[in-house]
């Protein structure tokens, strides 16, 4: 599969990753077998964080699953926590988790609102705990995952993050006009891209069987438009894209991964057209 350079960290990342939603609710033995399996389709880029199941069992599932296999990939961590005593407690409670003394990026969880980026910055915020931590090497980079245009722009005036990771989506780019201002603006200030939900289709329907119960959002199944969906993410200016966390669909997307080629004028139409019936799961506020 093909890698791409991380931002300024220098590291080669995987164009997909495998994210830790994927063994939640998995046996050890079924965790052990997914991770192996995508390690020997050319996958190195796992992303996991605590908030993933119930008592943090994705991240003992990894733990367990990477033993042995650590240095030979990029382990990606996050913490929604937004003071530093909270996100010291979980720092080192997902290090002994995951069988590792760091992590290669550690990332801010989810950020959403510039309320709660003004806990993260403020006295007693968790960048204290970020920034010591890299200090004592317990992380090699820092980052931040965004769910809000507002946020991801404070985040990067504030502090001179590796690496953002939002979604980059067909629908939110043409229905919510959500991911292109984020991208430019991670651009400007060298800051690595990383995508999630390039799969995502739309917001589920009430009268819609959830057929895939690890996605809050309804995933694109149809391999045809999925692949699209996919090749459109991986031919935006980013480094890497983490599939939707169900074990049929982070495998269709790492099959997709190592065919990857860049889509065509014609076929981000035909996204666009497809775009126009679909409700997209994030939108800017302005």
């Amino acid at each position: 599969m093909e890698r791409r350079i991380l931002g300024s960290t220098g590291a080669e990342l995987s164009i997909v990753g495998f994210g830790g939603v994927t063994v939640m609710k998995t046996t050890q033995a079924e965790a052990d077998y997914m991770v192996a399996e995508a390690i020997g389709d050319g996958v190195n880029y796992f992303d996991v964080a605590p908030s993933y199941g119930s008592e943090q069992e994705t991240e003992k599932r990894f733990g367990g699953a990477l033993e042995g296999k650590r240095d030979s990939v990029f382990l990606a961590c996050k913490t929604g926590k937004r003071t530093r005593k909270e996100a010291e407690e979980e720092l080192y409670r997902s290090l002994k988790h995951l069988r590792t003394d760091h992590f290669d990026l550690y990332q801010l969880h989810a950020i959403t609102t510039i309320e709660e980026m003004e806990t993260v910055f403020g006295a007693g915020g968790a960048m204290e705990l970020f920034i010591e931590a890299k200090e004592k090497g317990l992380v090699k980079n820092l980052g931040f995952s965004a769910h809000s245009v507002e946020a991801a722009f404070y985040a990067m005036e504030r502090y001179d993050f590796a690496s953002a990771l939002f979604p980059i989506n067909f629908v939110t780019f043409y229905q919510g006009n959500f991911g292109p201002q984020i991208i430019a603006r991670a651009q400007d200030r060298g800051v690595g891209r990383l995508a999630l939900k390039a799969m995502a289709r739309t917001n589920w329907k009430p009268d819609v069987t959830r057929n895939y119960p690890h996605c809050w959002y309804e995933p694109i199944s149809d391999p045809y438009w999925a692949e699209l969906a996919l090749r459109f993410t991986l031919s935006q200016p980013i480094t890497a894209a983490v599939p939707p966390g169900d074990p049929s669909l982070t495998r269709m997307a790492i099959e997709f991964g190592k065919r990857f080629t860049p889509i065509t004028s014609e076929e981000v139409a035909e996204l666009q057209e497809y775009a126009k019936s679909l409700q997209p799961i994030f939108a800017a506020a302005v």
